[in-house]
């Protein structure tokens, strides 16, 4: 016998089913988790695939909500990350070393360049071309900025006095218009630079360029750190975030045309033609076989740990920093470079 109630209730299920499917979709999604990245600059060409990322939804597809803040150096963005007010950032490996050995509780999660991009840059007229050359002269550079503050272990290490070296405190933007006006005999910056300080000196073949690498510090740069907290508190995140921002490089590398043209929607006042070449710049510094064997990213215990070796060595830390205390894998997915290596 059919019941009495079943025509009611048929029809009850219905309604809710229509209302549930004339809900709009993002009510109905669970709500992503903000995280905030802080970088380590203002806008140039190796931020684009954190852009390209967030564009494309890759850190939506993952759950999240993420910010992306610009910073006034690796001493900035290491400040924001041990505070809790950014879940990650960019820094160079060297100020985070020395951050760590006073204290700071952060950890290098994953790298971006393989190869260190530290340089000087100076006027063609003036060069500064190796260390010794620097004895005497000022350096233009922000309080904050990685090469400043990794100096002390390049001087050590090439065995020049850094006390005879003067440095200028500058704004980031002003590196390029210091050199150039002559206000100081050259700046800390990374050789990917290159295309801007044409720019400001009136084309090529006016700036001079002392790359650290050619002076025995090779050591590991630009990476992307966490925090404390997030690891704790959202390790799940931390590792999406992680893998959805070397998939933004997968893109880039792939396809720097398009990458620029989400680049200057996102962020209008960069200069494409100058974003670009300082873009490819730096994909050399990423065509390594240990990131085509391992993925974009990838860290090297050997390089991480003769890296902190050398900064313990000469930087004349607090205390000696353990490797092991610097940096972890466990947050790392391999996502795989499309470039051939070079």
């Amino acid at each position: 016998m059919r019941s009495r109630f079943a025509v009611p209730v048929a029809a009850a299920a219905c309604a809710a089913l229509l209302t549930l499917a004339s809900a709009p979709a993002a009510a109905r999604a669970p709500a992503r988790e903000k995280f905030t990245f802080a970088l380590n600059w203002f806008a140039v060409g190796d931020h684009a695939a954190y852009w390209v990322a967030l564009d494309k939804g890759y850190y939506a597809q993952r759950g999240l909500d993420v910010t992306i803040e610009n910073s006034k150096g690796s001493g900035d963005s290491i400040a924001k990350v041990d505070s809790g007010r950014a879940d990650a950032g960019l820094a160079d490996a060297v100020p985070i070393i020395s951050a760590v050995s006073r204290g700071a509780k952060v950890k290098i999660v994953g790298m971006v360049f393989d190869k260190t991009p530290m340089t000087f840059f100076s006027r063609s007229d003036a060069p500064l071309l190796k260390p010794a050359d620097l004895e005497g002269k000022t350096v233009g550079a922000p309080a904050g900025d990685s090469q400043r503050l990794a100096f002390p272990a390049f001087a050590r290490l090439n065995k020049i006095d850094p006390n005879k070296v003067t440095w200028v405190n500058i704004e980031p933007t002003a590196k390029q218009a210091a050199i150039a006006e002559k206000r100081v005999d050259g700046v800390a910056d990374y050789t990917t630079g290159l295309p801007f300080y044409d720019k400001a000196m009136g084309g090529p073949g006016k700036v001079a360029r002392m790359p650290w690498a050619d002076f025995g510090f090779d050591l590991y740069a630009m990476s992307i750190m966490a925090g404390e907290k997030t690891m704790a508190d959202k390790p799940k995140q931390l590792k999406a975030f992680l893998e959805a921002s070397y998939m933004g490089w997968r893109d880039v590398m792939a396809n720097p045309k398009e990458a620029l043209e989400i680049y200057k929607k996102r962020v209008p006042e960069i200069d494409v033609a100058i974003i670009e070449a300082n873009m490819m710049l730096g994909f050399d510094l990423m065509r390594t076989k240990a990131y085509a064997d391992s993925g974009i990213g990838y860290i090297d215990e050997k390089k991480m740990c003769g890296s902190t070796d050398i900064v313990n060595t000469y930087m004349g830390l607090p205390s000696k920093v353990d490797c092991k205390s610097v940096y972890t894998t466990e947050y790392f997915t391999k996502v795989a470079m499309p470039l051939s290596v070079k």
